[in-house]
């Protein structure tokens, strides 16, 4: 059974706290939509929080806050759009609907809708953007979860094979300007790419990809967050067909999923779903084996649930 209440959340008075057995989140409805907190009930918060902005509200500089947000592709200035005003929270049998201003200078409208399940550690995000203008407008939805300092990424590989199995292209990787795979944070294996997130350096990497697998995962402290995203081959995706991507600098580690790129009508709508799973008392993750014999079981576990529901 999921409960919800209304709280304050670090000088946000106007938040809520959605929680069952397995699982507590919450969101603040004094800007946003972001989610700011999710969690096994008694355990840390898994998603970074940024400690000089909490409780802001108003004004018309972006702020980055932390948590889980919602963002419009290409990143341009329109993806920066302040999000810095009251958010209207429908209380809803399974969970919450998060429905922010209209962007005046943009023309979209998005929406966050969170349900929660009862007998799994797992919820589903729903982000809806709405073209609201009166002209087509190019956007990709692009959901950002910004997870706390001392963890590792974990992104798969498509299937592997050995030569001559398959000689066409398997998968592509995105590189930004300011990336360098040389520095020691990245692990670049046969089977996944890891991350690490450490305090000790400034300065930023980021990757993309198209990946075929559907879901990628955070460990930290022992507790693993797996995401899984929808795969649609040949639609093309912002960032050189990129559905997957990773931030990290020394503060904090993105994990971002995208949909594909639409030339969106006016009053056009598309969504973007990502379902969330997260697991406590996981052994220390820095391998590739580590991976197969920690993460690649749950895996199986949440899809067999995904298949199910």
């Amino acid at each position: 059974m999921i409960q919800i209440e209304k709280t304050s959340y670090h000088n946000w008075q106007n938040c809520y706290q959605a929680s069952n057995s397995h699982l507590s989140m919450t969101i603040t409805a004094d800007v946003g939509p972001r989610i700011l907190h999710f969690g096994i009930p008694g355990r840390p918060n898994i998603l970074y929080e940024d400690d000089n902005q909490l409780g802001l509200t108003g004004g018309d500089e972006w702020r980055a806050y932390g948590g889980h947000r919602f963002w419009i592709a290409p990143e341009n200035d329109r993806t920066y759009f302040p999000d810095n005003h009251p958010v209207e929270v429908d209380k809803q049998p399974d969970g919450l609907l998060l429905i922010p201003p209209l962007e005046d200078s943009t023309g979209f409208q998005k929406t966050i809708q969170i349900k929660f399940f009862p007998n799994y550690p797992h919820a589903k995000i729903i982000h809806t953007l709405s073209n609201r203008s009166n002209h087509p407008s190019s956007a990709a939805p692009w959901a950002l979860t910004v997870m706390t300092s001392g963890g590792v990424a974990i992104l798969p590989h498509s299937p592997r094979s050995d030569w001559p199995g398959k000689l066409t292209a398997q998968n592509t990787l995105s590189l930004w300007s300011y990336t360098d795979l040389s520095d020691p944070r990245w692990m670049l294996g046969q089977r996944y790419i890891l991350l690490r997130q450490t305090s000790d350096d400034l300065k930023p990497q980021k990757i993309g990809m198209f990946n075929t697998e559907g879901w990628v995962a955070y460990f930290v402290n022992g507790l693993l967050f797996i995401k899984f995203y929808p795969t649609t081959p040949d639609c093309g995706y912002p960032d050189l067909n990129s559905n997957l991507e990773t931030w990290t600098n020394n503060a904090f580690l993105e994990l971002e999923s995208l949909g594909p790129l639409v030339q969106m009508r006016p009053d056009q709508t598309i969504t973007h779903v990502e379902d969330w799973f997260l697991f406590s008392d996981i052994p220390e993750i820095k391998t590739e084996t580590d991976v197969d014999q920690s993460v690649l079981p749950l895996v199986a576990q949440c899809q067999s649930v995904l298949a199910s529901t």
